[in-house]
Order: structure tokens, then sequence, then C-alpha cells
């Protein structure tokens, strides 16, 4: 399947559209998991409202991209954007972000280890906040990984949490809830995504901690080590601690008309 780029999805077709929510999944290299968490999420959105799934292939040298273009042409409210190469997970959630036609952006992880029926809970709370748009974040409160990983996350999230000020334990979830345009208001750099919370509140949205579960993988490995993740976090921290102290954002912003 040869690949052509375009800029055309990045042009939302707004309200009119009817969608309340796009699911955005970022993939790479899940041809074996791709077509049951298609299928999960189809099921578990039906009690949300009118939805889309947008799934950006950041790459993929296997059948990925293959079994989810079939599935898109069968079903209408699954989508397919893929990268030209591999770009990182924060600028497939980014591409994602930018295609998707609803105002509500819900993610979650390529891999099956994210219950999609947490969805819906946390779109409602979205929905329902007062003031400011939210940020709803899933917290695991029950990982299942393998013991190395746990104690990685763990002094990550402690450290993260330490040097911030996030409020939030669990910033490396992808399950998370946010306002489209908000996002796309933040700035991008790779490792963005293990960062939201600390973002959206910089720029005055308020966070929700909601509990969500977590399973072991369907098939397949992490693309990631817990050395290198480690590494990589605490440079990204280093980085976005400057970012945070650089950024000045009114509380809010108002017109006055006569």
């Amino acid at each position: 399947m040869s690949y052509t780029h375009t800029t055309d999805f990045r042009r939302p077709a707004g309200p009119e559209t009817g969608l309340r929510a796009s699911v955005v999944i970022a993939v790479l290299d899940e041809a074996e998991n791709v077509t049951a968490v298609c299928e999960e999420v189809l099921r578990e959105m039906d009690r949300a409202g009118a939805f889309e799934i947008v799934f950006v292939d950041d790459g993929s040298s296997d059948a990925t991209p293959d079994i989810l273009q079939a599935i898109a042409d069968k079903d209408e409210r699954v989508r397919l954007v893929r990268h030209d190469r591999r770009c990182g997970k924060s600028q497939a959630v980014r591409s994602g972000v930018l295609a998707a036609r609803a105002p509500w952006i819900a993610t979650l992880d390529g891999d099956g280890q994210n219950d999609p029926a947490d969805l819906p809970d946390m779109l409602e709370k979205a929905w329902a906040a007062d003031g400011e748009l939210p940020l709803v974040a899933g917290t695991r409160v029950r990982r299942n990984d393998p013991v190395s990983r746990l104690v990685a996350t763990r002094i990550a999230n402690g450290f993260r949490a330490a040097v911030l000020g996030d409020h939030c334990p669990d910033t490396g979830c992808g399950v998370k809830i946010f306002h489209r345009d908000s996002f796309l208001l933040l700035p991008c750099f790779e490792g963005m995504h293990r960062f939201l919370p600390a973002l959206f509140q910089r720029y005055g949205h308020p966070l929700i901690n909601h509990p969500v579960r977590h399973r072991a993988r369907h098939a397949g490995q992490s693309k990631y080590t817990n050395i290198g993740r480690a590494f990589v976090g605490i440079f990204d921290t280093m980085g976005v601690i400057w970012l945070v102290r650089r950024t000045k954002a009114p509380g809010r912003i108002e017109e006055r008309r006569s």
C-alpha cells in the first residue's frame, strides 16, 4: 500500500459533523493487537454518543496500516492517518488530534493494555465540569506490568511529581480526555504526551484524575526499555521545567464590547 501525503486532514469539519468525541490511538508495529483494540473501542464507545476512531500509524514496518485500512474501508467510524516515517508517539498523537473532527479527544494506547470501557465515564466528567475545560487523566490503580517496569515507572512518576508539582500520580497513562483546541495550543515536542497534566495546568486547565483499569498486552512487545525511558524522561523533565517557568499564560482572556 502506498503512502499519499495530504494536508486536508488538518481541517476538521466542525460542529456540523455531530460527533461528540474522537478517539485517537497512536500505533507502531501493532498488527497483532489493532483489530481487537478497534473492535473493543467501537463496542464500548457506543454509550458515549456519536464518535470516531482516528488511528495514527507512526511508520510501522509490519501489516498494521494494511489491517487498519481494511477496517476503515468497511466502517466509516474508523479512520487511518499515516506518517511516512517514525516520528514518535507525541507527534503521532498530535497528528491524530489535528485529523479529529470532534471537539473532545480521548486517547489510549494501541497495545490493548488500556480498557476502552473507561472512556465514556471520563468523557462525562469532562463534559460536566464547570469553568475552564479540564484534562481528565487516567490513573492506573493496579498495573499489569513486569516488576522492573513498575519500579521504573514509580521512580519516574515520583521524580516528575516532585519537580513539576503537577498533582498527577500517573502521567504516563495513555488514557486521557481533553478539548481538541486546548491541546493544539500547547507546545509540541517528543515526550510531551507524558507531561500533559503539567502543560494543561500551566495554561489554566484544571486536572481531574480518574482511576482506570490496566491489562496485560494482547500480543507483541513494548517499544521501550526501562533504562532508555528513564534517561529520556529525566532530560525531558528538565526541559519541561524550563518550559513551564518560561510560560506566562493569563488566567482569563476577556473582550468587552460597548
